[in-house]
């Protein structure tokens, strides 16, 4: 009880301290809102300069943005160039800097690669070479591949995308029709994949190795009958794992494209004869459609590139999920 009363008496005491602090306190705050009110004023004095947001600032590209992507100045050959896929992948090199080559058994390539032949020279800042040989002509691919090398005292990449495709019943298959498919499709791929890891060797800068395969060298595809093609396109993918195991002391990566269905010149002309197809395809697939040449464009960049430096013996399957049903 004399704790309680004294607590009671000394409660007065409390407030009346509190209440003759209050005066100082409020002179202390409006002493502190003149301080803020004229430093901000003379923050505001001077104007505010222009926004910069509005001023469109020039693409840096891979020179600066994900240099890991960037292939300035180097040394790579497309087989299978002069057209479609690989003249669409090799366009994608260019942008990013490489000095390209076209190997194709075309006396002349299409009209598309003088008019990407012309942009990388105008505007890319490089260069886009076509040269003419069958890959089945291996003394003179390894001539063609050699002087390439000598002339840039380098070898950088490959995409070896040439090959050829037949739609045709097993029962009915010769000896001469599965030999040339196989060898364009796996002998032609392995000539011209070994003459290029000869000049990485040579000049001693590694290198990364591109082989086209397809979705097709994994699964046997629904209403199509292409044996031969299919069992070239498994080699090509069994072909890249071993040349990896082997080249990988050299600084050399060896990997696969498995590209599915994809919408060029000579699928349309397919669907002219069979017109179902270019509705029943698409639903073979998660994504419901066909692919375009560009899609793949990426994927090349990637794998010729400081992008993938640690990937090798590996199939990169682009197919919009046709496979993994």
């Amino acid at each position: 009880m004399n704790a309680a009363r004294s607590l009671l008496r000394a409660a007065p005491r409390v407030s009346r301290a509190l209440h003759q602090q209050r005066p100082a306190l409020a002179v202390a705050t409006r002493n502190a809102a003149r301080r803020f009110s004229s430093s901000a004023l003379r923050f505001n004095a001077a104007p505010s300069p222009p926004s910069n947001d509005n001023i469109e600032k020039p693409f840096l590209g891979t020179t600066k943005r994900l240099p890991e992507f960037n292939l300035s100045k180097k040394v790579i050959i497309v087989t299978g160039a002069a057209r479609g896929l690989g003249l669409t992948q090799a366009e994608g090199l260019l942008e990013a800097g490489a000095i390209v080559y076209a190997l194709d058994r075309l006396e002349k390539p299409s009209s598309d690669f003088y008019r990407v032949a012309e942009r990388a020279e105008k505007e890319l800042n490089t260069a886009f070479h076509y040269r003419q040989v069958d890959v089945k002509n291996v003394p003179k691919l390894n001539e063609i591949i050699e002087e390439i090398g000598k002339e840039h005292g380098r070898m950088d990449g490959l995409i070896a995308a040439a090959g050829i495709q037949r739609e045709m019943p097993a029962l009915e298959y010769t000896q001469e029709l599965a030999n040339e498919m196989f060898e364009v499709n796996i002998t032609g791929v392995f000539m011209t994949a070994q003459a290029v890891a000869k000049q990485m060797v040579k000049y001693g800068n590694g290198g990364s190795i591109v082989m086209i395969a397809s979705m097709s060298g994994t699964v046997a595809n629904r209403g199509l009958i292409c044996p031969a093609y299919n069992a070239s396109k498994a080699g090509v993918i069994q072909l890249a794992r071993n040349l990896a195991s082997e080249w990988g002391e050299y600084n050399i990566r060896v990997n696969t494209i498995s590209p599915g269905y994809i919408v060029t010149a000579m699928v349309e002309q397919l669907f002219v004869e069979f017109p179902e197809r270019r509705t029943e395809w698409p639903k073979q697939n998660m994504l419901q459609r066909l692919s375009a040449p560009k899609e793949y464009r990426g994927a090349a960049i990637f794998l010729l590139s400081d992008a993938s430096s640690f990937m090798t013996g590996a199939d990169l399957r682009i197919d919009g999920g046709h496979s993994a049903w």
